[in-house]
């Protein structure tokens, strides 16, 4: 199609490719930064936009191609009808105009080109527009309180999602604000994952070393005493915790009823588990998807994949950064699934001579890797005893029969495929690898086995074959032509 010199015509997408195109799409913008790709060099263009159709409709994205000029922009149509008209006065804002996102790109130097430029707006409102000042500041907004603005104190730096800070004010006001409305959605269309995040939460709270890996703790406002919280990190009551966290119920079986029936019947469970599930959702400052089928690693024999980014968009371009210089490779990272909860929090740390240490470090401090699956798989726990018990099963009171759950094992093992830069800094002693510097480390898929699965322990992520699998299952083979 020509869309020289004019906006993108709405087509409708192939139902066939929806999750895919989801998928990458979602990918592309989180490691970018932006929605935008070469429309002639680059076809994740399509994938991208139809992506943001999918979710947010054909009118919210359109894209303009400059014929003489090495430069695409991309707008983003944001509507904000929503707003009450007291808040849409107190910023300044028209309500029955969108906000306008451009991003302005390099077409030639998509990838590896500087960072686009962002230009905030609305039609009719164009000079002088405060709040596009402080939407310029998307790409840096992980690294700041969603609620006061004051920038994070993490210890092990930044995440890749927004997030509420530990002051109590903002903990209330960001669950009494009606923030975590969206909960509801992530339930509905994203089961395994959700029903995954609980499996983590619990094997960390079982652990004999929850005091150490049970990190970050809740904080969970009272939903009988808006004033006060439920679960405190400086009270910290993991009897309570538990008991809430057995009220939980299966994540499959949630999906079968409506979900304001299904907090109802939390509520009478128990009425801290459905607070409790609803930070377990957005404390998780990970970007994870179960992929489809045809974007699964089938030599890793589970159907329980998952793209799973936890970098920041300035942690991605630092990777990227020393790629260009040095190249990178796949290793394999395993580590017990009690340890995930904060990993998906925290990020992937180097734990050497920590307390987090759990395994000892016998070739120096550093992430610790491989690119033989068999020598992650031990780490993983994968022939131990995991503390995992399954979900509580809630039937609802129908008369229909239990249908079958994603995690139903008492036994769960975990181990991500990472990307790593192949500088010197990375020592290698045979088959197991030390990065000691975690920017040149960033997950990218994570696989889940269930007690009786069986993957293969012989892979080589060095082997031809092998790469070859993982460069067309991530897709960037397209960015090479």
């Amino acid at each position: 199609m020509d869309i020289k010199g004019q906006c993108w015509t709405d087509e409708e997408s192939d139902g066939e490719n929806e999750s895919e195109q989801f998928l990458y799409g979602i990918q592309c913008c989180l490691l970018q930064g932006s929605c935008a790709a070469d429309l002639y060099r680059h076809p994740q263009l399509d994938a991208d936009i139809e992506a943001v159709k999918d979710i947010y409709t054909d009118s919210a994205i359109s894209v303009r191609e400059y014929g003489t000029i090495d430069d695409v922009d991309i707008d983003l149509h944001i509507n904000i009808s929503f707003l009450d008209e007291e808040v849409a006065t107190a910023w300044k804002v028209i309500r029955t105009e969108p906000i306008i996102l451009r991003l302005r790109f390099s077409l030639s130097q998509y990838l590896d080109g500087p960072e686009p430029s962002v230009e905030v707006f609305q039609p009719s409102n164009k000079e002088g527009f405060s709040l596009g000042l402080q939407l310029k500041k998307i790409p840096t907004l992980n690294e700041y309180c969603v609620v006061c603005d004051e920038q994070h104190v993490f210890q092990n730096g930044s995440m890749l999602k927004p997030a509420v800070c530990t002051r109590e004010l903002c903990v209330f006001s960001f669950y009494t604000l009606g923030v975590m409305s969206g909960a509801a959605e992530e339930v509905a269309t994203g089961a395994e994952v959700v029903d995954l995040l609980v499996a983590m939460c619990r094997a960390a709270l079982e652990s004999p070393r929850k005091s150490i890996i049970f990190e970050p703790y809740p904080s969970v406002v009272d939903p009988n005493d808006p004033k006060t919280l439920a679960f405190n990190p400086k009270k910290k009551n993991y009897e309570r915790l538990q008991k809430a966290l057995d009220s939980v119920m299966s994540i499959r079986e949630m999906t079968q009823g409506s979900y304001l029936e299904i907090k109802k019947q939390m509520d009478k469970l128990d009425p801290l588990a459905h607070p409790l599930l609803q930070w377990i959702i957005s404390s998780n400052r990970s970007h994870i998807v179960k992929l489809p089928l045809s974007r699964q690693l089938k030599f890793m024999h589970t159907s329980h994949q998952f793209l799973l980014l936890s970098s920041p968009p300035a942690k991605e371009a630092r990777f990227r950064t020393a790629k260009k210089l040095y190249g990178s490779t796949f290793a394999f990272h395993g580590s017990h699934i009690e340890n995930w909860h904060s990993v998906l929090r925290n990020g992937l740390v180097n734990a050497s001579y920590t307390k987090l240490q759990l395994h000892g470090a016998a070739y120096g401090k550093g992430i610790y890797l491989s690119p033989i699956s068999s020598i992650s798989f031990g780490y993983s726990g994968r022939n131990g005893s995991s503390p995992f018990r399954p979900l509580l099963m809630f039937a609802f009171q129908q008369s229909r029969p239990i249908q079958s759950r994603f995690l139903q094992s008492r036994n769960l093992n975990c181990i991500a495929l990472c990307e790593v830069i192949t500088s010197k800094d990375l020592q290698k002693h045979g088959n197991i690898w030390v990065c000691p510097v975690s920017d040149h480390v960033c997950t990218r898929f994570f696989f889940v086995y269930e007690d009786g699965q069986v993957g293969d322990a012989n892979i080589n992520t060095q082997e031809p074959k092998v790469q070859k699998e993982i460069m067309r299952v991530i897709g960037t083979q397209i960015y090479s032509s």
